[in-house]
């Protein structure tokens, strides 16, 4: 097993460089999931409150509909909307080349710079680097740098974390579920964090439109015997109008690693008119590193969960598959 990095130098250089900042940005990745936007809200919401510091929340993309509630309203602006040389602090949480790395191109000379990823294959380089792919979450090393400072964090923050624990765990049914996990979600649970809420506002709470897309995807769904391979698409023609959840999307492949023989799943689909997406999950005892495969097309992620974005549009074609064109 993995020893994970434990940061003791890293948390107070962090500490160091909160307590002398004077405005402070935060980034998650592009199309946040869990484990972004609660990154970069309880990390918000400890700064404030801890710190006393002036903070935002830039992304290039809004904060998802379905997490809002979680998320306790927060809003994030643009990085067009924002003067980036005003920052003296910048810090990319969780997938920090898809979206961080924009921001950065923009900060003053002066800005001190931080990464915070769990994510094993990032190059990307900063004035201070807490990046170890061995963590479940980005949320758990943040998790680790509150507790380190001594400094307490209520409801929101606990919140924040545990639902980007729970996202990037899979509710706590993937391989890096481990006691030590568990433990954490407790601690945090004990601060207030509702895991009830959290489990029925993003699992339970389905709107019938995603029942019927998840239904029509499950329905073309390919199983190659040989590699263990499922494949299945949602092409523009599939969403009729609806707007498209990464997270909700990402949720089939996951689902269609639990039937028995599936070892991988692939799910491409159609975010907007001019980019198509895809999420890859590979069963936790099938050996296979799917974030290998989603390299070789420019996208990345973990062993067992990783995506991808190409330029194109997404269609059928005359045999019952899909190509991007």
């Amino acid at each position: 097993m993995q020893v994970k990095q434990q940061f003791y130098k890293e948390f107070n250089t962090f500490d160091y460089i909160l307590r002398q900042a004077r405005s402070i940005v935060l980034v998650p990745h592009n199309n946040p999931d869990l484990d972004a936007a609660g990154s970069v809200v309880a990390l918000a919401g400890f700064i404030r409150a801890q710190y006393k510091k002036d903070v935002t929340i830039a992304c290039y993309d809004v904060l998802p509909e379905s997490l809002k509630e979680i998320m306790g309203g927060v809003v994030f602006v643009h990085p067009e909307k924002l003067d980036l040389t005003s920052f003296d602090v910048a810090i990319g949480c969780d997938s920090v080349e898809r979206g961080f790395d924009r921001v950065a191109k923009g900060l003053g000379e002066e800005c001190v710079t931080v990464i915070i990823d769990h994510h094993h294959d990032i190059e990307l380089k900063a004035d201070l680097r807490l990046v170890d792919g061995s963590y479940a979450a980005t949320c758990e090393i943040l998790y680790n740098f509150f507790i380190h400072t001594n400094r307490e964090f209520g409801k929101g923050v606990a919140t924040a974390l545990l639902a980007g624990i729970i996202g990037d765990t899979g509710a706590f049914q993937h391989a890096n579920t481990t006691a030590e996990i568990l433990q954490l979600s407790a601690d945090l649970i004990k601060r207030g964090a509702s895991i009830t809420k959290i489990i029925s506002t993003l699992f339970a709470n389905r709107k019938i439109e995603t029942l019927n897309l998840w239904g029509k995807a499950l329905e073309k769904t390919k199983f190659y015997e040989k590699s263990g391979l499922a494949v299945t698409a949602i092409t523009e023609d599939n969403i009729a109008g609806h707007t498209i959840n990464g997270a909700e999307i990402s949720n089939i492949a996951s689902m269609l690693t639990t039937v028995p023989s599936v070892k991988v799943a692939l799910i491409v689909y159609q975010a907007d008119k001019n980019t198509v997406k895809g999420s890859l999950r590979a069963e936790k005892h099938a050996n296979i590193d799917v974030s290998a495969i989603a390299h070789t097309i420019g996208g990345g992620g973990h062993p067992l969960a990783s995506g991808f974005s190409l330029p194109g549009h997404l269609e059928s074609t005359s045999d019952g598959g899909w190509r991007v064109i």
